[in-house]
């Protein structure tokens, strides 16, 4: 059976938000913990990894991390790409890793259950759509967990998806993708 590793990048500073947005109280909890349990509910994410930075131990002094691999990302200021290779070495030889973003709460079981189901080894990548637009998760193929060292800046694996073989799939219907940048959002988000 395929090995399919977690990776919970939760490492940004949240500067838009104004404070620790991982640890914005959400329905009694703070946001990264609806994130990981999400990926928890799937149970076949192995190993799951989450991957802090600024504030990294606020953060891990009030979500349970419980069977989950901390990492820090000590240049987390870099950007994402920083927290994606800090993370990635924490793999292991997962064949595979689907990656979900600590700010977006609302991502369900359904959608990681999903992407993990249509995972296609001919492809370098697999992403849920939403209304035709492509958003997290997204499951990589050990091809991109190895160029990981090429990434830079705050902009993820965006460029190296632009020249691979990249599927979609269509999960608007299960779920809304919006991330927690700013408080307006949250508040918004919780009328």
């Amino acid at each position: 059976m395929t090995r399919v590793a977690g990776l919970i990048l939760a490492a940004g500073e949240g500067r838009r938000f104004g404070g620790a947005k991982q640890l914005a109280p959400l329905d009694g909890v703070p946001v990264l913990a609806h994130v990981l349990g999400t990926a928890r509910a799937v149970g076949r994410l192995s190993p799951l990894v989450v991957v802090l930075g600024a504030r990294a131990q606020e953060i891990r002094a009030a979500v349970d991390l419980t069977g989950v691999e901390v990492v820090v990302a000590e240049d987390w200021s870099e950007g994402q790409a920083a927290s994606l290779r800090a993370g990635i070495r924490a793999l292991g030889a997962a064949e595979a890793a689907l990656v979900l973003l600590g700010d977006q709460p609302f991502i369900t079981p359904e959608v990681v259950a999903g992407t993990l189901e249509r995972r296609d080894p001919a492809l370098d990548a697999l992403r849920a759509a939403y209304d035709g637009v492509p958003g997290h998760p997204v499951l990589l193929s050990r091809r991109l967990l190895d160029r990981a060292g090429e990434l830079r800046g705050d902009v993820g694996f965006r460029d190296l998806l632009a020249g691979g073989r990249v599927g979609t799939w269509e999960a608007g219907h299960l779920c809304d993708p919006t991330d927690i940048d700013t408080r307006e959002q949250l508040e918004a988000v919780t009328r």
